[in-house]
């Protein structure tokens, strides 16, 4: 009997055919399973546009990630739902706070 894959081994194996850098798989890895433990690991696939948004708003407000690190985890968010879940999120029209960026001046 074949065991089931795990969720982020298909992320991985998903990122790795399409030839993405390491450091985009270990990104992207890192960001979904952030995803999930922020949601008390309940599993993507029962999460929707709210808990989307409240994470990366999440990032903004109280990890005071940078603009480019919140981007970056959408994408990482995106491909999971798209390449490895199959779902289509155009309609979800996500509407995050967003990060801002640090002001030099």
């Amino acid at each position: 009997m074949q065991k089931k894959k795990k969720l982020l081994d298909i992320v991985r194996d998903k990122i790795r055919f399409r030839h993405y850098s390491i450091k985009t798989e270990q990104s992207y890895v890192g960001v979904d399973k952030t995803l999930y433990f922020f949601h008390n690991k309940r599993h993507p696939i029962e999460m929707g546009k709210m808990e989307i948004e409240q994470f990366l708003t999440f990032l903004a407000v109280e990890q005071k990630v940078s603009p480019t690190t919140q981007n970056q985890a959408f994408s990482a968010i995106l491909f999971l739902y798209r390449e490895v879940l199959g779902l289509d999120m155009r309609e979800w029209n996500i509407q995050a706070l967003r990060a801002m960026g640090v002001d030099y001046a």
